[in-house]
Formats: structure tokens, C-alpha cells, sequence
């Protein structure tokens, strides 16, 4: 079965415009949604709910700490039960407004540092498992795919939720399976090498580190980034590349 391809999207705020929803999204299995806190507003919500309904694109929440200003990309500091309560807030907005169109939320994916510091802290991805586990109807998370995905579908199990592994198409990977950080020049793929990797993934399940090593990702869904003028002119072959 090929990758599912996702990405992050609904991120524009009031007169400020974020990526391009409209050229992405019929090329698309899943839109992450953004929510509110890192970016997105309730216009910018119930547009991209819209957009995503006219192409038969899944919907997800993408929560993240509460920082416009930073893009939610700066990590904030949360005990467990208030990290659970800004996801539940999320998630419910943008799972009322998609109800009130006749749509289904199905799984949340955590934005920017929200999500690398899921994926570094397992006190931070305990509380995020157990928002989703105790929203009030079932629902997936997606995390990263790693070397240590059994470990995390073990943790999964434990509090009774299913998980989406994710890969990444233009991000390239440190040697133990995580994202480069951003803060290094070779972070973000160009085309050719965005176009190579996902060929990599889709015949070999493989990715290739920053420093020449292969590992082993068994995927269920690949994200390419709206906000990366790249991503979004290999989009169209990217499609191509996992369904041939």
C-alpha cells in the first residue's frame, strides 16, 4: 500500500498568508489543520476545512503551544495535565467547526516544538498520548517513524490509541532516525534531493542520514511542507513517485 501524504496546512493568520493551501491540497491524503495557538485562525480554519472537503482530504488537528509569534517553534515549558488540556482545546475547536460542516476529525499530529519535544521527552509524549487517548471519541496520533517505533507503539497500546508513523519528504534525518534541527544548513531538502529521498522511501523503506547511513522507517504516511516553495513544486511527482 503506498504512503499516505500529508501536510501541514490552515496556518495563515487574519491578513497574513502561510503556504499554499490551494495548490497543495488536491495532491493530498491528510491536512493538518492548525488550530489556533502557533497559527491559523477560525477564518483560516473554516476555509481549509472547506478546501479539504472539495478534495476528499482527510482531516487532522495540529496542535501546538500557544506562540504565534514564534510559529510555535519555540519550546514551552508545560506540566502534563495542562499539555492534555491546550491539545483537548484544539482539537475540539477544529473538531466542532469540521462537524458543523458535515466532516470528521480523524487523528492529531502536534506542530514545531511541540512535536520534537514529543519525540525527544517521554514525559511530554506521554501527555500528548493520553490527550488522544481521552478525547471523547477515538481518534490516531501521528509521530515520528524512528528506530524506536516499537517502543512508541508499545507506549501507544498502553494507553489504548492507534499511531500513523510519519516520515518526512524535504526534512533530512541525523544518524539515531530524528529531523536534522532547522538551526543546520542541510535541514531542508531541495527538490532534487526531496525527489530522491521519497524514491528511496517508497521502493526501499529506507531513508539515507546526514551522514551517508541507511535507516529503516516503516512508515504509514509522508509529509511534505506547504511553507516550502520546494515541497510544493515536487508535490505533483512526489504523488507520482508513491504510486507507481
Amino acid at each position: 500500500m503506498p504512503l499516505l501524504l500529508n501536510c501541514d496546512l490552515g496556518e495563515s493568520f487574519g491578513a497574513w498568508t502561510m503556504g499554499m493551501d490551494e495548490a497543495v491540497m488536491p495532491y493530498i491524503d491528510q491536512a493538518n489543520i492548525a488550530c489556533g495557538f502557533h497559527a491559523g485562525d477560525y477564518l483560516v480554519m473554516q476555509r481549509t476545512l472547506k478546501l479539504a472537503a472539495e478534495h476528499n482530504v482527510m482531516i487532522g488537528a495540529h496542535p501546538g503551544y500557544l506562540d504565534l509569534t514564534g510559529f510555535g517553534r519555540r519550546s514551552i515549558s508545560h506540566p502534563p495535565e495542562e499539555i492534555k488540556a491546550l491539545m483537548h482545546y484544539q482539537m475540539s475547536a477544529l473538531d466542532g467547526m469540521a462537524k458543523t460542516q458535515g466532516l470528521g476529525m480523524q487523528y492529531v499530529k502536534p506542530h514545531g516544538a511541540l512535536y520534537n519535544d514529543m519525540m525527544a521527552d517521554p514525559v511530554v509524549r506521554r501527555a500528548v498520548m493520553e490527550a488522544v487517548a481521552t478525547f471523547y471519541r477515538p481518534i490516531k496520533l501521528m509521530l515520528l517513524a524512528t528506530t524506536q517505533a516499537d517502543e512508541h507503539k508499545a507506549e501507544a497500546e498502553e494507553v489504548g490509541i492507534e499511531l500513523w508513523l510519519e516520515a518526512f519528504a524535504d526534512r533530512c534525518y541525523d544518524d539515531d532516525g530524528a529531523l536534522l534541527s532547522r538551526g543546520n544548513n542541510s535541514a531542508v531538502h531541495n527538490k532534487n534531493k526531496m525527489l530522491e529521498q521519497v524514491a528511496e522511501l517508497s521502493q526501499q523503506g529506507t531513508v539515507t542520514s546526514v551522514n551517508g547511513n541507511k535507516l529503516k522507517l516503516n512508515a504509514d504516511t509522508l509529509c511534505v511542507h506547504g511553507d516550502n516553495i520546494e515541497g510544493v513544486q515536487a508535490i505533483s511527482e512526489i504523488r507520482q513517485l508513491l504510486h507507481t
